[in-house]
């Protein structure tokens, strides 16, 4: 089981297009009628106060795609859409997307989805939000480049002595 990253509860089900209800659409969704969430800004120094960002990676590591490409858009929108970060952040959410469609069996369109967010994430060689960017890239390829698509997980990187995400350096 993944590490969790905040304290949210995870929603009741995870939303798949064609076999649960539309989370904020349909009146037996799990966000129905509850307003988008937003935040005023993100800044990618202090990634580790942001708890919708943590939370987003929490549902991302736990196969709620849709929902974490949700609460991952409102950190993307803050952090702005064409920034360095705003681009990592979206690449994210593509590769998120691209989860969502291996587990609904579009093959291609994930492929093709997870190396479009591949080709976001910039920073090749260091971290970046707490991510060892070359080892989700490793991952991500290796995953997508069989079949079936083994789901991916986000590790955030921990100061020992804190026990708190901490950015890598």
């Amino acid at each position: 089981m993944p590490r969790r990253y905040s304290n949210r509860p995870f929603p009741a089900y995870r939303f798949v297009p064609g076999k649960t209800p539309h989370p904020t659409r349909d009146p037996d969704g799990h966000s129905y009628n509850a307003d988008p969430e937003q935040i005023a800004s993100f800044d990618a120094e202090d990634w580790n106060s942001c708890e919708l960002y943590l939370y987003g990676i929490d549902l991302f590591n736990h196969g709620f795609w849709w929902e974490a490409h949700e609460a991952l858009e409102a950190v993307w929108v803050a952090a702005g859409r064409h920034t360095e970060t705003g681009l990592f952040i979206q690449g994210l959410i593509q590769i998120a997307v691209a989860h969502l469609k291996a587990f609904q069996g579009f093959k291609a369109a994930a492929k093709r989805m997870a190396w479009k967010g591949l080709d976001k994430l910039g920073h090749p060689g260091g971290g970046y939000l707490g991510i060892d960017v070359a080892v989700l890239r490793s991952a991500v390829k290796a995953s997508f480049s069989k079949d079936p698509v083994t789901p991916v997980t986000i590790e955030l990187r921990y100061d020992d002595q804190q026990n708190w995400p901490h950015p890598i350096k």
